[in-house]
Protein backbone atom coordinates (compact mmCIF):
# COMPACT_ATOMS: atom_id res chain seq x y z
CA UNK A 1 0.00 0.00 0.00
CA UNK A 2 1.39 3.83 -0.61
CA UNK A 3 1.10 5.60 2.32
CA UNK A 4 -0.50 9.21 1.18
CA UNK A 5 -0.04 12.55 3.63
CA UNK A 6 -2.56 15.39 2.89
CA UNK A 7 -1.36 18.65 3.59
CA UNK A 8 -4.45 21.59 3.00
CA UNK A 9 -6.84 18.93 3.32
CA UNK A 10 -9.61 21.32 3.94
CA UNK A 11 -9.23 22.97 0.80
CA UNK A 12 -11.73 22.05 -2.49
CA UNK A 13 -9.19 20.42 -4.15
CA UNK A 14 -7.80 19.06 -0.75
CA UNK A 15 -11.28 17.24 -0.19
CA UNK A 16 -11.55 16.25 -3.62
CA UNK A 17 -8.44 14.54 -3.16
CA UNK A 18 -9.50 12.81 -0.26
CA UNK A 19 -12.43 11.46 -2.02
CA UNK A 20 -10.39 9.96 -4.59
CA UNK A 21 -7.51 8.43 -2.37
CA UNK A 22 -10.20 6.74 -0.25
CA UNK A 23 -11.20 4.73 -3.14
CA UNK A 24 -8.20 3.89 -4.27
CA UNK A 25 -7.38 0.28 -3.73
CA UNK A 26 -3.59 1.04 -3.05
CA UNK A 27 -3.50 4.15 -1.04
CA UNK A 28 -3.62 4.66 3.03
CA UNK A 29 -4.21 7.89 3.79
CA UNK A 30 -1.78 8.64 6.67
CA UNK A 31 -2.26 12.27 7.81
CA UNK A 32 -4.42 15.31 6.80
CA UNK A 33 -3.49 18.69 7.63
CA UNK A 34 -5.18 21.61 7.46
CA UNK A 35 -3.73 24.65 9.20
CA UNK A 36 -6.81 26.47 9.81
CA UNK A 37 -8.81 23.37 11.86
CA UNK A 38 -6.02 21.65 13.76
CA UNK A 39 -7.30 19.43 16.33
CA UNK A 40 -10.50 18.82 14.48
CA UNK A 41 -12.41 15.70 13.18
CA UNK A 42 -12.51 15.65 9.25
CA UNK A 43 -15.88 14.74 9.30
CA UNK A 44 -17.13 17.91 11.05
CA UNK A 45 -15.92 20.17 8.46
CA UNK A 46 -17.05 17.88 5.78
CA UNK A 47 -20.49 16.39 6.54
CA UNK A 48 -20.18 13.90 3.77
CA UNK A 49 -17.73 12.34 5.14
CA UNK A 50 -19.88 10.90 8.46
CA UNK A 51 -18.94 7.51 9.29
CA UNK A 52 -16.23 7.10 6.16
CA UNK A 53 -13.56 9.11 7.90
CA UNK A 54 -13.06 9.75 11.22
CA UNK A 55 -9.67 11.15 10.83
CA UNK A 56 -8.12 14.89 13.23
CA UNK A 57 -6.87 17.30 11.11
CA UNK A 58 -3.13 17.74 12.52
CA UNK A 59 -0.66 20.72 11.99
CA UNK A 60 1.70 20.42 9.28
CA UNK A 61 5.10 18.97 10.09
CA UNK A 62 6.53 18.10 6.73
CA UNK A 63 9.87 16.22 8.57
CA UNK A 64 7.32 13.95 10.10
CA UNK A 65 5.06 13.63 6.97
CA UNK A 66 8.75 12.70 4.77
CA UNK A 67 9.20 9.76 7.78
CA UNK A 68 5.94 8.47 7.46
CA UNK A 69 4.66 8.79 3.80
CA UNK A 70 5.37 7.39 0.28
CA UNK A 71 3.99 10.61 -0.74
CA UNK A 72 2.93 13.60 0.05
CA UNK A 73 0.60 15.90 -1.62
CA UNK A 74 0.95 19.56 -0.93
CA UNK A 75 -3.04 20.97 -1.52
CA UNK A 76 -1.61 24.48 -0.87
CA UNK A 77 -1.18 28.13 -2.54
CA UNK A 78 1.63 28.72 -4.18
CA UNK A 79 4.87 30.17 -1.99
CA UNK A 80 4.42 27.04 0.38
CA UNK A 81 5.98 24.09 -1.08
CA UNK A 82 9.19 26.21 -2.10
CA UNK A 83 9.36 27.04 1.58
CA UNK A 84 9.31 23.52 3.24
CA UNK A 85 10.65 21.36 0.76
CA UNK A 86 14.32 20.61 0.43
CA UNK A 87 16.85 18.08 -0.58
CA UNK A 88 16.37 16.07 2.84
CA UNK A 89 12.83 15.50 2.29
CA UNK A 90 12.68 14.69 -1.19
CA UNK A 91 15.24 11.97 -0.26
CA UNK A 92 12.56 10.14 1.87
CA UNK A 93 9.38 10.52 -0.07
CA UNK A 94 8.06 12.09 -3.30
CA UNK A 95 6.17 15.12 -3.31
CA UNK A 96 3.45 16.22 -5.32
CA UNK A 97 2.97 19.93 -5.45
CA UNK A 98 -0.65 21.64 -6.43
CA UNK A 99 0.79 25.06 -6.14
CA UNK A 100 2.66 27.13 -8.87
CA UNK A 101 5.99 26.83 -7.33
CA UNK A 102 7.56 24.62 -9.61
CA UNK A 103 5.89 24.74 -12.63
CA UNK A 104 7.73 27.53 -14.32
CA UNK A 105 11.22 26.87 -15.20
CA UNK A 106 12.45 30.40 -14.82
CA UNK A 107 12.71 31.45 -11.25
CA UNK A 108 12.86 35.29 -12.23
CA UNK A 109 9.08 34.42 -14.52
CA UNK A 110 7.62 33.07 -11.84
CA UNK A 111 8.85 36.05 -9.35
CA UNK A 112 7.22 38.60 -12.05
CA UNK A 113 3.85 36.83 -12.43
CA UNK A 114 3.43 35.89 -8.70
CA UNK A 115 4.79 39.12 -7.20
CA UNK A 116 6.78 36.98 -4.39
CA UNK A 117 10.23 35.40 -4.07
CA UNK A 118 10.99 32.39 -5.28
CA UNK A 119 12.81 30.71 -2.08
CA UNK A 120 13.15 27.05 -3.66
CA UNK A 121 15.39 27.79 -6.84
CA UNK A 122 17.64 25.16 -6.35
CA UNK A 123 15.08 22.54 -6.67
CA UNK A 124 13.62 24.12 -9.96
CA UNK A 125 16.23 21.76 -12.00
CA UNK A 126 14.67 18.46 -10.41
CA UNK A 127 11.01 19.22 -10.62
CA UNK A 128 8.95 17.45 -13.21
CA UNK A 129 5.96 19.32 -14.58
CA UNK A 130 3.27 17.04 -13.92
CA UNK A 131 1.22 17.09 -16.93
CA UNK A 132 1.19 12.89 -17.25
CA UNK A 133 0.04 12.75 -21.59
CA UNK A 134 2.87 14.53 -22.22
CA UNK A 135 5.88 14.00 -19.57
CA UNK A 136 4.80 10.54 -18.32
CA UNK A 137 8.43 9.27 -18.97
CA UNK A 138 10.01 11.91 -17.08
CA UNK A 139 7.47 11.79 -14.10
CA UNK A 140 8.14 7.67 -13.08
CA UNK A 141 11.54 9.03 -11.98
CA UNK A 142 10.67 11.71 -10.62
CA UNK A 143 10.90 12.79 -6.38
CA UNK A 144 8.78 16.70 -7.11
CA UNK A 145 5.85 17.00 -9.02
CA UNK A 146 4.43 20.13 -9.96
CA UNK A 147 0.99 20.01 -11.07
CA UNK A 148 -0.36 21.80 -13.57
CA UNK A 149 -2.82 24.28 -13.04
CA UNK A 150 -6.23 23.64 -14.05
CA UNK A 151 -6.71 26.27 -16.95
CA UNK A 152 -3.41 25.31 -17.84
CA UNK A 153 -4.34 21.98 -18.18
CA UNK A 154 -7.35 22.49 -20.27
CA UNK A 155 -5.84 24.70 -22.60
CA UNK A 156 -2.30 23.08 -23.33
CA UNK A 157 -3.83 19.65 -24.05
CA UNK A 158 -6.40 21.22 -26.32
CA UNK A 159 -3.67 23.44 -28.44
CA UNK A 160 -0.76 21.28 -28.35
CA UNK A 161 -1.04 18.42 -30.86
CA UNK A 162 -1.60 21.38 -33.56
CA UNK A 163 1.35 22.87 -32.21
CA UNK A 164 3.71 20.15 -32.40
CA UNK A 165 2.61 19.18 -36.12
CA UNK A 166 3.37 23.14 -37.01
CA UNK A 167 -0.12 23.69 -38.64
CA UNK A 168 -1.31 26.98 -36.38
CA UNK A 169 0.84 30.16 -36.52
CA UNK A 170 2.36 30.29 -33.00
CA UNK A 171 1.38 33.96 -32.75
CA UNK A 172 -2.42 34.11 -32.96
CA UNK A 173 -3.39 31.69 -30.39
CA UNK A 174 -6.39 33.42 -28.29
CA UNK A 175 -7.88 31.50 -25.15
CA UNK A 176 -11.15 32.17 -23.83
CA UNK A 177 -11.78 30.08 -21.21
CA UNK A 178 -14.54 29.70 -18.15
CA UNK A 179 -14.29 28.49 -14.95
CA UNK A 180 -16.70 27.51 -11.96
CA UNK A 181 -16.42 29.17 -8.54
CA UNK A 182 -14.44 26.77 -6.77
CA UNK A 183 -11.20 27.72 -8.58
CA UNK A 184 -11.22 30.42 -6.55
CA UNK A 185 -10.99 28.07 -3.73
CA UNK A 186 -12.54 27.83 -0.34
CA UNK A 187 -10.60 31.16 1.56
CA UNK A 188 -13.55 33.74 2.50
CA UNK A 189 -13.65 36.14 -0.54
CA UNK A 190 -16.33 38.98 -1.45
CA UNK A 191 -15.66 37.93 -5.05
CA UNK A 192 -16.85 34.71 -4.79
CA UNK A 193 -19.54 35.13 -2.56
CA UNK A 194 -23.03 33.87 -3.89
CA UNK A 195 -24.52 37.24 -4.58
CA UNK A 196 -21.53 38.12 -6.60
CA UNK A 197 -21.40 35.44 -9.35
CA UNK A 198 -24.74 34.11 -9.17
CA UNK A 199 -26.66 35.33 -12.55
CA UNK A 200 -23.42 36.78 -13.52
CA UNK A 201 -20.30 35.92 -15.85
CA UNK A 202 -17.48 38.27 -15.93
CA UNK A 203 -13.71 38.42 -17.26
CA UNK A 204 -11.09 39.03 -14.78
CA UNK A 205 -7.33 39.36 -14.44
CA UNK A 206 -7.40 40.30 -18.49
CA UNK A 207 -3.53 40.37 -19.94
CA UNK A 208 -2.69 39.50 -16.41
CA UNK A 209 -3.52 36.00 -15.51
CA UNK A 210 -1.08 33.99 -13.54
CA UNK A 211 -1.14 30.73 -15.76
CA UNK A 212 -0.44 32.71 -18.65
CA UNK A 213 3.60 32.24 -18.58
CA UNK A 214 2.80 28.24 -17.68
CA UNK A 215 0.77 27.90 -21.10
CA UNK A 216 3.35 29.76 -22.86
CA UNK A 217 5.98 28.04 -21.73
CA UNK A 218 4.74 24.10 -22.10
CA UNK A 219 3.48 25.20 -25.62
CA UNK A 220 6.17 26.74 -25.92
CA UNK A 221 7.77 23.01 -26.05
CA UNK A 222 5.70 21.52 -28.08
CA UNK A 223 6.95 23.57 -30.97
CA UNK A 224 10.04 25.11 -30.30
CA UNK A 225 8.93 28.51 -29.99
CA UNK A 226 8.54 30.99 -27.92
CA UNK A 227 5.01 31.96 -27.39
CA UNK A 228 3.28 34.63 -26.60
CA UNK A 229 -0.68 34.64 -26.59
CA UNK A 230 -3.87 35.97 -25.45
CA UNK A 231 -5.56 33.77 -22.20
CA UNK A 232 -8.84 36.12 -20.69
CA UNK A 233 -10.32 33.97 -17.76
CA UNK A 234 -14.02 34.24 -16.86
CA UNK A 235 -16.04 32.99 -14.03
CA UNK A 236 -19.21 31.18 -14.44
CA UNK A 237 -21.92 30.98 -11.64
CA UNK A 238 -21.13 26.67 -11.55
CA UNK A 239 -19.61 25.21 -8.83
CA UNK A 240 -16.87 23.33 -10.74
CA UNK A 241 -15.46 22.56 -14.58
CA UNK A 242 -13.58 24.65 -17.09
CA UNK A 243 -14.48 25.07 -20.73
CA UNK A 244 -11.54 26.78 -22.53
CA UNK A 245 -12.66 28.26 -26.29
CA UNK A 246 -9.12 28.57 -28.01
CA UNK A 247 -8.83 30.23 -31.82
CA UNK A 248 -5.68 29.90 -33.74
CA UNK A 249 -5.02 30.80 -37.44
CA UNK A 250 -4.19 27.67 -39.43
CA UNK A 251 -1.33 27.91 -41.85
CA UNK A 252 -2.80 25.78 -44.81
CA UNK A 253 -6.34 24.44 -45.71
CA UNK A 254 -7.14 21.62 -43.92
CA UNK A 255 -10.29 19.19 -43.58
CA UNK A 256 -12.13 17.97 -40.57
CA UNK A 257 -10.44 14.43 -40.85
CA UNK A 258 -6.81 16.27 -41.32
CA UNK A 259 -6.85 17.53 -38.32
CA UNK A 260 -8.95 14.47 -36.45
CA UNK A 261 -5.77 12.09 -37.75
CA UNK A 262 -3.77 14.72 -35.73
CA UNK A 263 -5.51 14.25 -32.49
CA UNK A 264 -5.92 10.69 -32.67
CA UNK A 265 -1.93 10.79 -33.16
CA UNK A 266 -0.95 11.84 -30.20
CA UNK A 267 -4.49 10.88 -28.13
CA UNK A 268 -5.67 8.24 -29.66
CA UNK A 269 -4.42 5.95 -26.39
CA UNK A 270 -4.75 8.01 -23.93
CA UNK A 271 -7.50 7.12 -21.23
CA UNK A 272 -8.51 10.22 -20.19
CA UNK A 273 -8.41 12.34 -23.72
CA UNK A 274 -11.75 11.54 -25.29
CA UNK A 275 -12.31 12.93 -28.90
CA UNK A 276 -15.65 13.76 -29.66
CA UNK A 277 -17.50 13.03 -32.70
CA UNK A 278 -18.07 15.41 -35.60
CA UNK A 279 -20.64 18.48 -34.83
CA UNK A 280 -20.07 17.47 -31.23
CA UNK A 281 -18.46 20.03 -28.75
CA UNK A 282 -17.83 19.55 -25.41
CA UNK A 283 -19.59 20.52 -22.39
CA UNK A 284 -18.60 20.92 -18.82
CA UNK A 285 -21.33 18.44 -17.65
CA UNK A 286 -20.56 15.34 -19.32
CA UNK A 287 -16.93 15.67 -17.18
CA UNK A 288 -17.98 16.64 -13.93
CA UNK A 289 -16.43 14.48 -11.11
CA UNK A 290 -13.93 12.72 -13.42
CA UNK A 291 -10.89 12.87 -14.77
CA UNK A 292 -11.62 13.40 -18.58
CA UNK A 293 -10.26 16.21 -20.85
CA UNK A 294 -13.02 16.33 -23.95
CA UNK A 295 -11.74 17.82 -26.62
CA UNK A 296 -13.68 19.12 -30.03
CA UNK A 297 -12.69 21.49 -32.73
CA UNK A 298 -14.41 23.31 -36.00
CA UNK A 299 -12.75 24.70 -38.26
CA UNK A 300 -13.76 28.02 -39.71
CA UNK A 301 -13.08 28.32 -43.60
CA UNK A 302 -14.32 31.68 -43.88
CA UNK A 303 -11.51 32.91 -41.83
CA UNK A 304 -8.74 30.16 -42.21
CA UNK A 305 -9.15 29.78 -38.58
CA UNK A 306 -9.77 26.79 -35.95
CA UNK A 307 -11.58 26.90 -33.13
CA UNK A 308 -10.90 24.13 -30.28
CA UNK A 309 -13.04 23.30 -27.13
CA UNK A 310 -11.76 21.43 -24.36
CA UNK A 311 -13.73 20.82 -21.17
CA UNK A 312 -12.46 19.46 -17.74
CA UNK A 313 -13.66 19.03 -14.44
CA UNK A 314 -11.43 21.81 -12.45
CA UNK A 315 -11.29 19.79 -9.14
CA UNK A 316 -10.05 16.62 -10.91
CA UNK A 317 -8.35 16.84 -14.18
CA UNK A 318 -7.29 20.33 -13.21
CA UNK A 319 -5.87 19.34 -9.23
CA UNK A 320 -6.66 16.23 -7.33
CA UNK A 321 -7.55 13.63 -10.09
CA UNK A 322 -4.49 14.73 -12.32
CA UNK A 323 -2.46 14.74 -9.27
CA UNK A 324 -3.33 10.91 -8.31
CA UNK A 325 -2.73 10.19 -12.14
CA UNK A 326 0.88 11.72 -11.42
CA UNK A 327 1.12 9.54 -8.09
CA UNK A 328 0.00 6.19 -9.91
CA UNK A 329 2.51 6.83 -12.36
CA UNK A 330 5.05 7.44 -10.19
CA UNK A 331 4.69 3.74 -8.37
CA UNK A 332 4.21 2.19 -11.70
CA UNK A 333 0.39 1.37 -11.43
CA UNK A 334 -1.67 2.11 -14.34
CA UNK A 335 -2.37 5.03 -14.69
CA UNK A 336 -6.70 5.11 -14.23
CA UNK A 337 -6.06 3.28 -11.08
CA UNK A 338 -8.52 4.71 -8.59
CA UNK A 339 -9.36 6.71 -10.93
CA UNK A 340 -12.08 5.49 -13.27
CA UNK A 341 -14.70 7.73 -12.58
CA UNK A 342 -17.88 8.21 -14.31
CA UNK A 343 -19.18 11.52 -14.89
CA UNK A 344 -22.08 12.98 -12.87
CA UNK A 345 -24.85 13.77 -14.42
CA UNK A 346 -27.09 15.50 -13.35
CA UNK A 347 -25.83 17.09 -10.84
Amino acid sequence: MIKAGVVGATGYAGSELLRILMQHPQVEVKTLTAKSYVGQKYNEIYENYRDINESVCEEMDIYKLAEECDVIFMALPHGVAAKVVDEEILSKTKVIDFGADFRIKDADVYEKWYGVEHTGRELLKKAVYGLCEVNREDIKNASLIANPGCYTTCSILSLRPLLAEGIIEEDSIIIDAKSGVTGAGRGLNTTSLYCEVNETIKAYKIASHRHTPEIEEQLGYACGKNINLIFTPHLTPMNRGILATCYAKLKGNYTYDDIKKIYEKYYGNEYFIRLTKEGVLPETRWVKGSNFLDIGFKIDERTGRIIVIGAIDNLVKGAAGQAVQNMNILFGLPENTGLQLVPVFPA
